[in-house]
């Protein structure tokens, strides 16, 4: 059992410091729906994303609340029956409906508690670092319970909102667009994690780059080959959006087995430092076996830890792309077969979109970009596609397909 006076310090501490967080960049989700409804709001992402101010944010529109982070040295030993002892110290201070706990996937049984106290009415607000760990609770003890947030590092319009930028009157004057053309290119190479806009120090970026490493996937899951795991996560945040194979990446860095290799990836997939994005295939046999691309939550945090080279601005324009798709929502693969195509995403059972990345269109890159969209387009029967580039805007027709060509900019804030 916990030191209940310890308990009530943390208790208190922590409610002053939450009270202080900076709630003034609000982000891209719809805050009434999730607080209207009675299921548990559960928020998932990685380490320093923002989870802890969206909390906040939650907190400062319901006012009569309970809060703790679990993610504390001091709560080390807090253990599941000391949840009842919790419930006492916070009654013991003032009246709350609703209850707020930060980084839960600290404490094993967690659920069990949050299924209770929500079947008592109050309003539960969860957030956890750990994608698998919180998805395997919450299927076993929460299904239909429970609505999910998946928090990223700042989106390129949420780093605009927090510069206090307006995003009304789009396409914007010239001036206007050659700031956000500046931003754009600083968010490319800086990425969004909302602390280091603040701070601007590069050692931020990478002591959380350690802090997910160690904390988050080398003590969670046990590993004990460190150096090893250290070079295959370099490896992994260096070669973003290209090909690769468990067989390739052992050979390459000279480990024992394919199935380590897997198993390490899988883990930093929980941590969400990585995701690996498979070729589509209509087949679910052959879209398991295939190969894999991979890329990373965050350009900045990439750029501190991979040799940065001048080539790299395609690939970290194609990560940011991937990024954004993953905040509106749907299935993400590759396609390719003859051609190549970047991405193209599910939402349902069919593929309902097809996206090129090319920072910049050549005369020698153009057909290989638009053969393999066109491609794309025609194995899963969609009447258009669109390629992003820097600076290049058009439309053109292929027969009965149309491409759109948009810079990149006016795409990520859907000008």
């Amino acid at each position: 059992m916990i030191d209940l006076a310890l308990l009530e310090t943390v208790i208190n501490e922590q409610r002053e410091e939450f009270n202080q967080i900076d709630i003034s960049v609000q982000r891209d989700i719809d805050y009434k729906s999730y607080m209207k409804s009675e299921l548990i709001v559960v928020i998932t992402g990685v380490r320093r994303s923002g989870k802890s101010t969206l909390l906040r944010q939650f907190a400062g529109k319901d006012k009569k609340f309970a809060y703790l982070n679990f993610d504390d040295e001091r709560l080390l030993n807090f253990s599941v029956s000391d949840f009842s002892s919790l419930m006492l110290l916070w009654q013991k201070h003032a009246p709350f409906k609703s209850i707020y706990l930060d980084e839960i996937q600290n404490v094993p049984q967690w659920e069990r508690f949050v299924r209770r106290v929500a079947e008592q009415g109050y309003k539960v607000y969860v957030t956890g670092s750990n994608s698998k760990m919180l998805s395997s609770e919450l299927s076993t003890h929460l299904t239909g319970r429970y609505r999910q947030i998946e928090l990223f590092p700042f989106s390129f319009r949420e780093i605009l909102k927090y510069k206090k930028i307006s995003l009304e009157k789009l396409p914007a004057t010239t001036a206007k667009q050659a700031q956000i053309l500046q931003l754009f290119d600083e968010y490319l190479q800086e990425g969004g994690f909302p602390y280091y806009l603040k701070v601007k120090e590069r050692d931020f970026v990478s002591m959380l780059y350690e802090n997910i490493l160690y904390k988050d996937v080398l003590y969670r899951f046990a590993i004990r080959d460190k150096k090893q795991f250290r070079e295959l996560a370099n490896y992994a945040m260096t070669n973003i959006g290209k090909e690769f194979s468990y067989e390739n990446i052992a050979k390459t860095l000279q480990m024992k087995s394919s199935m380590t290799v897997k198993n390490h990836l899988s883990n930093m997939e929980e941590a969400y430092l990585i995701f690996q994005v498979p070729k589509y295939d209509f087949s679910l046999k052959k879209q398991h076996v295939s190969n894999k691309k991979m890329y990373t939550v965050d350009n900045g945090l990439r750029n501190t830890v991979a040799f940065y080279f001048s080539e790299d601005r395609g690939r970290l324009l194609e990560n940011a792309v991937f990024l954004e798709l993953k905040r509106r929502g749907g299935e993400i693969f590759y396609h390719k077969d003859k051609r190549e195509c970047d991405f193209v995403v599910r939402r349902g059972a069919p593929i309902t979109e097809a996206f090129q990345v090319c920072e910049q269109l050549t005369p020698e890159n153009r057909p290989r970009e638009i053969e393999g969209l066109l491609e794309a387009l025609t194995r899963y029967k969609l009447p258009k596609g669109v390629v992003i580039t820097k600076n290049f805007e058009g439309m053109e027709k292929y027969d009965k397909k149309e491409i759109c060509f948009i810079p990149a900019w006016k795409w990520f804030l859907a000008v």
